[in-house]
């Protein structure tokens, strides 16, 4: 890899890409089409004289273009996949670095939230509500098993093992990836229908089974539930009012709160009742909510929303006695702030 420069990458490169294309040996007038080469016909015939030496493309017979070689096709892929592994890891450091922000500004919020209104407050991270496919990476990392790296929307990266029953060639393998992410990238799983799979399924032909079995992986990523981490403040608060501070009531509502899964429940509800007409704005009096530790409280929630899907649940919690009015105004202000909020972050 390292005795080519990019002059030489390139040019391998683009006569891969279109041999894979066209199954047609390629020639240097053909090359010098590619915009971003700028060289002279001349100067790619002795780039692709010193290619061939070099072991990376062979002529077929003579007078004929060039055809990559194994030793070409495995400089690809390799290339490819490096390329592809180093986005794939920028993207987890990335999301990182922005989750921590994140947590800080979340944790912030309910904080600021309880001490305004005097209620109990929780805040969830934002998720992505209609994830679509970015792309898809196959890697063969031992006999019998296929690694699928799948990235989708909002760049989450799901990680999927594929037993397989046989070894893939390198140019087996590297069309998969082609054809997969020719045809599915920005899909979401709706869109992914019979026709779509069938066509795919005819494209692979004898590794129809594997791509079957990435679909699988595919459409169980896109509709696993991300982990929700939800950020709670306040929950004390609820001893100021005499009808909540009963022991045994407060006892289930700061366990609720402590333990949290009850209060994802909560936000499910919320994504699902959101009504655009009252943006965003849900509330929920007694025996209306989900949570039964919650059956003699009123709570109010609003669904902000970060643009591209990114959405997430913002609660208060109190006495059905509650301020309703300066709940709902409070809400409806930081809806409109947290886009500034993260995007100070």
């Amino acid at each position: 890899m390292y005795e080519l420069d990019d002059r030489k990458v390139k040019i391998l490169q683009a006569i891969i890409r279109t041999y894979l294309e066209t199954g047609e040996p390629v020639g240097s007038r053909t090359i010098s089409k590619y915009s971003d080469l700028n060289l002279s016909s001349a100067t790619i015939r002795n780039e692709m004289a010193d290619l061939e030496e070099l072991g990376y493309i062979i002529q077929p017979h003579t007078s004929a273009g060039r055809i990559p070689s194994d030793k070409g096709y495995r400089f690809y892929v390799d290339k490819l996949m490096e390329d592809q592994q180093r986005e794939v890891q920028d993207l987890k450091d990335l999301m990182i670095q922005r989750q921590d922000k994140m947590e800080r500004v979340l944790k912030q919020v309910a904080k600021v939230l309880a001490t305004n209104t005097n209620y109990a407050a929780m805040i969830s991270s934002p998720q992505y509500r209609r994830n679509k496919l970015k792309f898809i990476q196959l890697t063969q990392v031992e006999d019998g098993q296929i690694l699928a790296v799948i990235v989708l929307e909002g760049n989450i990266v799901k990680n999927k093992m594929i037993p397989i029953s046989e070894m893939l060639e390198t140019e087996d393998l590297f069309r998969l990836n082609v054809m997969l992410n020719t045809s599915l990238n920005g899909l979401t799983m709706e869109e992914i229908n019979l026709d779509v799979i069938t066509q795919l399924k005819e494209q692979a032909g004898d590794h129809s089974v594997l791509v079957s079995e990435v679909l699988d992986a595919v459409a169980q990523a896109i509709h696993e539930e991300e982990d929700v981490e939800i950020f709670t403040s306040g929950a004390t608060n609820i001893f100021k009012y005499p009808e909540l501070s009963d022991s045994e009531r407060a006892r289930e509502l700061i366990s609720t709160f402590e333990e949290k899964q009850q209060l994802a429940s909560l936000i499910t509800r919320s994504f699902e009742d959101t009504d655009t007409e009252k943006n965003g704005i849900q509330v929920y009096i007694g025996n209306e909510t989900p949570v039964q530790a919650m059956k003699d409280c009123s709570v109010v929630t609003a669904t902000y929303d970060l643009g591209r899907g990114m959405k997430g649940t913002i609660g208060i919690i109190g006495p059905k006695r509650m301020d309703y009015e300066n709940v709902v105004n409070t809400l409806k202000t930081l809806m409109v702030q947290l886009d500034q909020i993260f995007e100070r972050s």
